[in-house]
C-alpha cells in the first residue's frame, strides 16, 4: 500500500522519537519536525484512522504493526542514503536533506539494487 510522503515522515518521526523517549506526545513531534500543534493533531488523526498509530487517553502516540513497518523501512532507508551520500563526499547537512528527498521516490527494486552494490563495494 503506498502512502503519502507526509505521512512517512510522521511515521519515520514517531518512530525516532519514541527510541529516544520512553513517551512519544503530538507536542513532541511538532517541535521536531517544526511544524503547528493543529497540522500535528490533523495528521495524527489521519495516521490512526488509517490504522497506522494508536493513541493513549493521555495522549500517548504508538505505532502499529503496519505504522511501524512503515517507518522502520523508511528510517533504514533514510540512515542508508544519509551515510552513503557522506562517504561520497557530501557534507552532513545536505546528506541528510538529500535522503529524505530520495528515501520516499525509490522503488523497492531500486532501494535494493543500490544497498546491494554498495555493500558488495565494502567488501
Amino acid at each position: 500500500m503506498k502512502i503519502q510522503e507526509s505521512a512517512e515522515n510522521y511515521l519515520e518521526t514517531i518512530l525516532v522519537l519514541s527510541q529516544q523517549h520512553p513517551q512519544v506526545r503530538s507536542i513532541d513531534i511538532a517541535n521536531e519536525l517544526g511544524f503547528s500543534k493543529p497540522s500535528v493533531s490533523v495528521a495524527m488523526k489521519n495516521l490512526r484512522e488509517n490504522g497506522f498509530i494508536t493513541v493513549s487517553d493521555h495522549g500517548h502516540i504508538f505505532l502499529t504493526d503496519s505504522g511501524r513497518q512503515i517507518a522502520e523501512k523508511i528510517y533504514e532507508r533514510h540512515t542508508f542514503l544519509s551515510h552513503w551520500l557522506e562517504q561520497l563526499g557530501v557534507d552532513k547537512a545536505i546528506a541528510e536533506q538529500d535522503a529524505c528527498k530520495i528515501e520516499h521516490v525509490l522503488s523497492p527494486e531500486t532501494f535494493d539494487a543500490i544497498k546491494k552494490h554498495i555493500t558488495a563495494k565494502k567488501r
